[in-house]
């Protein structure tokens, strides 16, 4: 089909949902539209959702109140515009969006976006509002056309979905579904498609992809492990990374890997959630905090230098001041380079939503900016540490300023130094000589003349 109509995906959320927009972009160029730069030029419109927290759901239904005036001046010129809620909320709350946003014209859930060039067409056709939230048979991977050239240094790789956990707090089982692993052969061909056009760092993705366990080439079922060390034999791929972990899945082939793949990156993203015994038994998160400092031991044993990053929830039903204190404990015993922290929010649907004892809002926000300020003095710390030091570093982009260049240190830091944007793309040694509390500065290392890159451009 000739490529007439253009679209605009907007990604609300996580990693996951990056990626599933960049395939979704892929799905829709062939069935005709070409990306837009902007939402006002689109023919179609594309809300990637996340509905993890409440503000998240409410930052869409906020979004489509402003595409309702834009569908309506693009009328008046004459020009149609389809509006689809894709995503996770559309799959928690597909019937409520079309009650309350009549501009939506289609309505796909995470696992059924492959088929969104049918559904559109449909959509043109009745006249009317589709809904499409149910659970496929067939595997959406197994529909998408092949990988677009991402040409970009670090691309994300989607190789597990779901979650079989059912944490009391979570709309991940409702909304993406049982645990699903891809193929290794499926894994491999796109890794290798991503590294053809450009990408030199793999970040592998699941909503527990510790827990992968996908059919291999003999037959056999791999796990995260054997995965990782497969695609470290990709070249030229420099960086492995992977996110999001549960603590119960770490078993031990993943902890030598981080000792034995050069590849694999020493920064691990396992969220703990509470450092309460009691208030994880009540968000149902099947570890002990005991479980969750050894599984740090073992970790720290095979690869000393690992950083850390978690996720803590503040304010969870019935939390007391001496639950909250565990959590300020746990980090601090363990110490992080980042932690993101959140207030509970009920999420509809979830056990938790119903569970009495709910905290006061201004308790939970007083917890929230004290952890805050805590886990802010760790990872400030964790960054000054690094001053001094020569790190290699992946530059992905321009920076901000003219003149600078971005990357991301092996420990998943944001880097700035002084450079070309040629050098985009490159691992090159930069000397950390600056730190505050969300990135590095550097000076970049020239191996052709042993002088920092800023000051020796012209003749290096």
């Amino acid at each position: 089909m000739a490529a007439t109509k253009k679209v605009f995906v907007k990604t609300f959320g996580c990693q996951m949902n990056v990626y599933d927009s960049e395939r979704i972009g892929e799905a829709l160029g062939r069935a005709g539209y070409l990306a837009a730069g902007s939402m006002e030029e689109a023919d179609l419109v594309v809300l990637n959702t996340c509905h993890i927290r409440e503000k998240a759901a409410e930052k869409v239904y906020s979004e489509l109140g402003r595409i309702r005036q834009l569908k309506a001046e693009r009328r008046a010129r004459g020009k149609d515009t389809l509006v689809t809620v894709a995503g996770c909320v559309a799959q928690a709350e597909g019937r409520e969006i079309v009650r309350r946003a009549p501009v939506v014209d289609l309505v796909v859930g995470p696992q059924s976006y492959h088929r969104l060039g049918d559904l559109i067409e449909r959509t043109r056709q009745e006249g009317r509002a589709l809904l499409e939230t149910q659970f496929p048979q067939e595997s959406k991977f197994a529909h998408l056309p092949e990988r677009s050239a991402v040409r970009r240094p670090s691309a994300f790789l989607t190789v597990q979905e779901g979650c079989d956990k059912f944490c009391t707090f979570c709309v991940v089982p409702y909304t993406r579904g049982a645990e699903a692993s891809r193929p290794v052969a499926d894994i491999e061909a796109e890794a290798r498609r991503l590294v053809e056009t450009g990408a030199r760092e793999l970040t592998l993705l699941g909503q527990n992809v510790n827990a992968y366990c996908g059919l291999g080439p003999d037959g056999r079922r791999f796990s995260l492990a054997q995965l990782i060390r497969r695609l470290a034999r990709i070249e030229p791929l420099a960086r492995l990374r992977y996110t999001t972990s549960h603590p119960g899945d770490m078993r031990e082939d993943l902890i030598e890997a981080h000792r034995d793949v050069a590849k694999l990156m020493p920064h691990l993203h396992l969220p703990f959630q509470s450092g309460s015994d009691r208030m994880l038994a009540a968000m149902n998160r099947k570890h002990r905090v005991a479980d969750y400092l050894e599984v740090v031991e073992r970790l720290r044993a095979a690869r000393p230098d690992i950083a850390l990053s978690t996720d803590i929830i503040v304010g969870f039903p019935g939390e007391t001041e001496a639950d909250f204190a565990a959590t300020l404990a746990l980090t601090g015993r363990v110490g992080f380079a980042q932690a993101y922290s959140f207030k509970y929010s009920p999420r509809p649907g979830t056990p938790a939503s119903t569970f009495g004892a709910q905290v006061p809002e201004e308790e939970k926000i007083g917890r929230l900016l004290r952890l805050q300020a805590h886990v802010g003095r760790q990872q400030t710390a964790f960054n000054l540490a690094s001053v001094g030091r020569v790190m290699p570093v992946l530059f992905e982009r321009a920076g901000h300023r003219a003149g600078q260049i971005l990357g991301r240190s092996p420990y998943l830091q944001a880097v700035h130094a002084p450079g070309p944007v040629a050098r985009v793309g490159e691992t090159l040694d930069v000397e950390i000589v600056g730190a505050g509390p969300n990135s590095l500065s550097g000076l970049i290392l020239d191996p052709r003349c042993g002088r920092h890159d800023a000051g020796a451009r012209a003749v290096c």
